[in-house]
């Protein structure tokens, strides 16, 4: 048997603290993700698909999600199998009825919202066994795995089980989900795979027991997200041979720059400039400069801003100190050179933040206005 384990797709997130266009582009791009997992089921010809958990970020996405995501299925024609988790558990009303109503489930979209045995013919004519562990509530603090270990599958049928928590021991104490899984669980329950759900990125457990981690990274966290797992199992009782398979569309990157000299201000241009289409940023400026770098820097954030599917910047660790160049340059004389000279004082005390606001400030008029003033000139 041969199938594809993925999770925590997290469909109708929203992404707040980007632009809305931006968060509207990201909250697409996790529907085109999920194409992209069946293209991918159907070039690698697995018997299924299992998701553990999380397809949805929440019991009340808009309709037209609901729709959109089951549509992105089409492009493999196998069983998928959907795992609620504890963003969209199997409630008495949730977002699972609400597909159903909507008639959006396809008959190959298998709802494992019960915890029962169901017995599966994969896309090859392969029979197989799920044991899943559906969440029917967002937090519970018993293992809800544990009817594993008695549950009877057919004879010969590998058995897999699908759950979506927190195994014990294993993940960091601030995880998304505490409802836990005990370690060993595999083993215990005699099975040829456990496909785990909740931490989103990839992480082995044991021989037979792996997290997927989320299809598409979703935050800026250093936890190898973007993956699906392809897993291989020749018979009953043989270890699993799990590989991955990049799925992301985007990547996510934060960017610490600092900058002292000439040097650091062109590798942050540099590193600037490589942000584009397919790239989420969040950027912190940090250090000295003169007015000079800090308008080369500035632009070059707008660029990088324009380029990337997401971005965020703050400069509020950047510390401004103006060369007598830089004060020449902005031609400033009489009251407002006498601004300018006050205003680089204070950028020593305690009113440093608002001073320096003013003189880029300033310093973006002056400029505007000199080259204003250029392109008259030239005209003439």
């Amino acid at each position: 048997m041969k199938f594809l384990h993925t999770a925590d797709w997290q469909i109708g997130r929203l992404h707040s603290q980007f632009d809305a266009g931006d968060a509207a582009e990201l909250a697409n791009g996790r529907i085109e993700s999920v194409r992209r997992i069946a293209a991918l089921a159907t070039g690698h010809a697995v018997d299924a698909v299992l998701v553990a958990g999380d397809v949805f970020d929440s019991q009340t996405p808009r309709e037209k999600t609901v729709v959109r995501l089951f549509e992105a299925l089409a492009g493999y024609d196998g069983p998928w199998l959907l795992l609620p988790g504890n963003h969209d558990a199997a409630l008495a009303e949730s977002v699972w009825q609400l597909a159903q109503r909507l008639g959006a489930v396809p008959p190959n979209a298998i709802l494992c919202l019960r915890p029962e045995v169901v017995e599966v013919t994969g896309r090859g004519g392969s029979r197989f066994a799920v044991l899943p562990a559906p969440l029917t509530q967002r937090h519970t603090h018993t293992d809800l795995t544990d009817w594993f270990d008695q549950a009877a599958t057919s004879e010969g049928l590998l058995r897999i089980g699908l759950a979506h928590g927190s195994v014990a021991g294993i993940l960091p104490e601030d995880v998304d989900s505490p409802n836990p899984i005990a370690a060993g669980r595999a083993a215990r329950a005699r099975l040829d795979y456990l496909a785990l759900g909740d931490w989103h990125g990839r992480k082995q457990v044991d021989d037979r027991t792996w997290y997927s981690g989320t299809h598409e990274p979703e935050r800026f966290r250093d936890n190898d997200p973007g993956h699906v797992l392809l897993v291989e199992i020749d018979a009953p009782g043989t270890l699993p041979r799990v590989s991955s398979i990049a799925s992301a569309r985007y990547r996510w990157l934060q960017l610490r720059l600092d900058v002292t000299g000439e040097a650091d201000v062109e590798q942050a241009l540099e590193q600037l400039a490589a942000i584009d289409a397919s790239t989420v940023a969040d950027v912190v400026l940090g250090g000295t400069c003169d007015l000079a770098a800090q308008a080369r820097l500035q632009a070059a954030l707008e660029a990088a801003e324009r380029n990337a599917a997401a971005f965020t910047a703050r400069q509020h660790d950047l510390r401004l100190a103006p060369t007598e160049a830089d004060l020449q340059a902005l031609h400033a004389d009489g009251f407002v050179g006498e601004a300018v000279k006050e205003l680089r004082t204070q950028l020593e005390g305690p009113q440093a933040e608002l001073a320096r606001e003013a003189l880029l400030q300033l310093a973006r008029i002056q400029r505007s206005a000199h080259a204003g003033a250029s392109a008259q000139g030239a005209a003439a």
